[in-house]
């Protein structure tokens, strides 16, 4: 028997107690006094640390699941940085070091200039997997590079460039806004269009909750786009497709849970294991069982005829073009064409809804920048009633320069991933943060989460001009004349992993926006008894308006039906 052995053959339990405490105690000032060894030899110093006032900060663990509840994590993070008069500052919570920041030198570092020292680490892949598998979001080195190329083609000027996707959709969006957002209400009123009958709905003064029509609408678009088949979420039919026996709206509904529960594991910290993920799991299947029909009838269809409807791009019937369609033509791997759909469906849904969601809440409130809209709307193709009102092209939308001064200021103001995570994948340094006056590189260990900030860097006061309106005002008119120093403003992030589907998302928003006011003169707002006049920043991976948007629209010389 060994020396360890008849130690433990002869010792009482809280001997063994004692000894296993006082391991944990060497082992863990061995960890700290090997971390403080690295951080060192990084030539970076710390950044300010943020404690709280209980053992091992527990109580910051409660107040960050406490602000994400009410949704204040903006207010949570600004008072951080105000109390340390730091834009980076360090936490220790239960041991692990996290560096908060939302300085662009350090947003730049984590994107670009030194974009091979951070990732976004196996933890996030871990996290994730059930719901984004080795997506292009979640996978880092050569499998995001392969998955970057594979997406990559799908979003070329073309693709981008072919409007009548969002137009079929948008007239969908204008029966369901007519008859107050009742989805089973629209459904009917186009079934009776389609039968040769006449319906007339009026969408004036209604008050309509906008934010539940753009995430409805960009689903529809998103799932068309990416499958050949919408969910018709705006009509709420009965099925799906004729191959697919899921109800549409629990296809929705499964989508929208599966992002509660991840949001909750995300901020869970430590505590992710106690998440309850009955309903996640329930939720995954069914997106899973949503799915894999449309990936097996791609997988039916010989190589060669995938060219053919790729290339051609026949708008109409079976051939049609699908986002599927061209990813089965480079890899027949049932799981990546999987993760590569889900993950193209959340980008291309939420944060498209979110933006234009948050549009709309501002622009309700702002009736002169509804004005000038509608002015430039009227100059470049006209508005509804006109005799040479057209639906704008693609190069309409690109010239048309206050849309994308209402569109950057949405994103300025509301950028959809309001916060993000990198990790370092071994020791190195952040550019600013460290030292007295904060202006030292900051030493960064190997395995240390990186938590930046677009939404809190880009409303910092400090990085306007005195003269401009305050970046907490909604002011498209910012823009004329001004434009913000490289690195921030980042509402697609940057570097080699800026969004691809930018264009895409940027194209559908703009054309929205264009179609609803070509339509409706004015839209006012109701929130103000809701919200009191400051929106609810919801952050459930993407950043959404919490007491959704409730609106009236009203179209010129039209009386209110309210």
């Amino acid at each position: 028997m060994g020396f360890v052995e008849e130690v433990f053959a002869n010792a009482s339990w809280k001997s063994i107690l004692l000894i296993a405490f006082a391991y944990l105690i060497i082992d863990t000032i061995r960890k700290r006094v090997n971390e403080e060894r690295r951080l060192r030899n990084t030539g970076g110093v710390r950044a300010p640390q943020y404690s709280g006032k209980l053992p091992l900060n527990i109580d910051l663990i409660i107040d960050k699941i406490k602000a994400s509840a009410n949704h204040t994590n903006h207010l949570l993070w600004e008072n951080m940085f105000a109390s340390l008069n730091s834009h980076t500052v360090e936490v220790n919570i239960i041991g692990k070091r996290i560096i908060f920041t939302d300085d662009p030198d350090n947003i730049k570092a984590i994107l670009a200039k030194q974009f091979t020292d951070y990732g976004k680490g196996e933890p996030f892949r871990r996290e994730f997997e059930p719901f984004l598998g080795d997506s292009i979001f979640t996978t880092d080195g050569a499998e995001w590079h392969a998955s970057r190329q594979l997406l990559r083609p799908q979003f070329i000027k073309d693709r981008v460039s072919d409007l009548h996707t969002f137009e079929g959709h948008l007239q969908t969006l204008f029966t369901v806004m007519s008859v107050g957002g009742d989805a089973a209400a629209a459904g009917a009123a186009i079934a009776t269009r389609e039968q040769g009958n006449i319906v007339n709905y009026s969408a004036s003064g209604r008050v309509i909750d906008m934010s539940d029509l753009f995430f409805r609408y960009t689903l529809d678009v998103a799932t068309d786009f990416l499958l050949g088949q919408d969910t018709k979420s705006l009509t709420w039919c009965d099925l799906i497709a004729e191959n697919n026996s899921i109800p549409q709206q629990e296809f929705a509904e499964a989508f929208a849970e599966v992002q509660r529960v991840q949001s909750q594991i995300n901020r869970a910290g430590p505590a992710k294991r106690f998440v309850p993920r009955d309903s996640y799991n329930n939720a995954l299947r069914l997106i899973n069982d949503f799915i894999s029909p449309f990936i097996e009838h791609a997988l039916e269809i010989p190589p060669e005829e995938l060219e053919k409807r790729t290339s051609d791009k026949d708008e109409g019937g079976a051939g049609r073009y699908t986002f599927l369609h061209a990813l089965a033509q480079f890899t027949r791997d049932r799981k990546v064409l999987r993760d590569q759909l889900v993950a193209v469906l959340l980008a291309g849904r939420d944060t498209t809804a979110s933006t234009l969601s948050f549009a709309i809440y501002e622009l309700s409130k702002k009736p002169e920048c509804v004005q000038r809209l509608r002015a430039e709307i009227a100059q470049q193709v006209g508005l509804e009633g006109d005799v040479a009102c057209r639906n704008p092209s693609y190069a309409d939308l690109k010239d048309m320069k206050y849309l994308k001064h209402v569109l950057d200021e949405t994103l300025r103001m509301y950028p959809a991933i309001p916060y993000n995570v990198r990790m370092a994948f071994h020791d190195t340094t952040l550019p600013r943060g460290g030292g007295p006056d904060g202006n030292q590189p900051v030493a960064i260990a190997k395995n240390t989460p990186i938590a930046y900030s677009t939404l809190i860097m880009q409303r910092r006061a400090d990085l306007y001009p005195a003269d401009q309106p305050h970046p907490s005002v909604f002011a498209p008119e910012r823009w004329e004349g001004w434009q913000p120093k490289t690195w921030q403003f980042v509402p697609f992030n940057g570097g080699p992993r800026i969004c691809i589907g930018q264009q895409f998302a940027i194209t559908e928003m703009s054309y929205v926006l264009v179609r609803l006011f070509q339509k409706f003169e004015r839209v006012v707002s109701h929130m103000d008894a809701i919200d009191h006049g400051t929106p609810t920043l919801k952050d459930s991976i993407v950043l959404i308006p919490g007491d959704g948007v409730k609106v009236s629209f009203y179209e010129p010389d039209n009386v209110s039906l309210a």
